[in-house]
């Protein structure tokens, strides 16, 4: 055990800390979600990760986003996470693919190597292809829906994709994963709170994007908190009473 893991090593024992140790986890999208949840999986001691994502920090993001400081604004964000990732733990394994995920690289991305996928993508049409290639892969994987628009911390939940209700991008994404013959077996992070339909702002379509909801400080963190949590007490065996 590392010095830096005394605290962690008391609450999840020497064996779990050993299972987080050899754990292999994909983050897939670094920006208010998951950069939080990759920063969450690193501190609590996941060995071996992968991050993906292709895009450089803007000056919009600064409000919500790990990485995203006025000093490293241009900078790509599997550099700025990845660098911080290794230097909480010197002894990660870290594989950085820099790369927006299009639908076939989904395919050849994920593998049976991964012990759990975390889906931190914004558009729709990359994470269905994410979250279809884990499925038909037999890859743990949990899928954040919308985080813009929302206000309240305490509406996030954990639940199966088939149980979502009030959130537009999870019934998007069911609806068309039902397509493919997927209804349900799919964990999300998504909250009941209805979003705020005035906060939305329409795009250009790029990146599969074609609009987005205003987002605060707190929310996308929350979510990458859940998701997190839930990769991490997946692999540690560990029921919560």
């Amino acid at each position: 055990m590392a010095k830096w893991q005394e605290r962690a090593e008391l609450l999840f024992r020497p064996e779990g800390l050993e299972k987080l140790t050899n754990a292999n986890v994909m983050v897939v999208g670094l920006g208010g979600v998951g950069s939080f949840a990759a920063e969450f999986l690193a501190r609590a001691g996941v060995g071996k990760m992968t991050i993906v994502d292709g895009d450089t920090v803007d000056i919009t993001n600064v409000n919500r986003q790990l990485p995203a400081l006025h000093s490293t604004v241009n900078q790509p964000k599997v550099t700025v996470v990845g660098d911080r990732l290794q230097d909480i733990n010197p002894e990660l394994e870290l594989t950085r693919i820099q790369e927006f995920l299009s639908p076939e690289r989904a395919f050849e991305l994920v593998t049976q190597d991964f012990d759990y996928v975390l889906d931190c993508i914004d558009s729709v049409t990359p994470k269905l292809n994410l979250i279809m290639a884990a499925k038909r892969k037999k890859v743990r994987i949990i899928s954040n829906m919308g985080a813009g628009g929302k206000f309240l911390a305490s509406r996030i939940k954990v639940r199966d994709i088939s149980k979502t209700d009030y959130c537009p991008l999870a019934k998007n994404v069911r609806k068309r994963l039902k397509k493919e013959g997927i209804s349900k077996g799919v964990k999300v992070v998504y909250s009941d709170e209805r979003p705020d339909t005035g906060s939305v702002k329409l795009t250009d379509g790029s990146n599969f994007k074609k609009s987005f909801y205003g987002t605060n400080s707190w929310i996308p963190a929350a979510f990458g908190l859940q998701a997190a949590e839930t990769v991490v007490l997946d692999i540690l065996e560990k029921k919560v009473k």
